[in-house]
């Protein structure tokens, strides 16, 4: 199935595997919510329109997001915000100068990252508990190792030829580099 609607680049996908829809941000300054049983969009947010989330002077576009249940992350150049999607209203905005490029919940925490060589854990109500350095000065890529316990990393990759490995998400145990 076709999903049309967006008037720009699409940045960033994330499923809402319950609700059985799929949500979209784009360079067109919307997030929408589609749902994947008849491809129909059911919601769309010009996040740009709301005065709490504005910064016309960096333009529309959306950079990341993630869902988790009824909550959305979305960065957009500068800034991030919490959305409860059940009202389609902005709850959170996080107090990050830089723009993010990767967001993620996990666990009680949304974990950012991008033009700052550290990772955010932030938690839903606002407060930035930390800032975990990294080898890359930008970050473009998070992710979890979640099929394993005993083994369960994170991993964050930018522009630098190393990858950092986190075995308890409040330090860098180490990392891999690449020639």
């Amino acid at each position: 199935m076709a999903l049309e609607g967006h008037k720009d680049y699409i940045h960033c996908l994330a499923l809402r595997e319950q609700q059985r829809e799929c949500v979209s941000g784009s360079e067109d300054g919307s997030v929408r919510l589609w749902d994947l049983r008849t491809g129909s969009q059911t919601h769309k947010i010009e996040v740009y329109k709301y005065e709490e989330c504005a910064r016309p002077q960096y333009g529309k576009w959306i950079s990341c997001l993630a869902t988790d249940s009824d909550w959305m992350v979305r960065g957009y150049a500068p800034m991030l915000s919490l959305w409860h999607l059940r009202s389609v209203t902005p709850t959170t905005i996080f107090p990050i100068q830089e723009s993010q490029q990767q967001v993620m919940f996990y666990q009680d925490m949304i974990l950012c990252a991008g033009q700052a060589p550290h990772i955010n854990h932030c938690q839903i109500n606002g407060e930035v508990r930390a800032r975990i350095p990294c080898s890359p000065c930008s970050i473009y890529s998070l992710s979890i190792n979640e099929t394993s316990q005993e083994n369960k990393v994170l991993t964050a990759a930018g522009s630098s030829s190393k990858i950092d490995v986190f075995t308890n998400f409040r330090y860098r145990a180490f990392s891999l580099t690449f020639t």
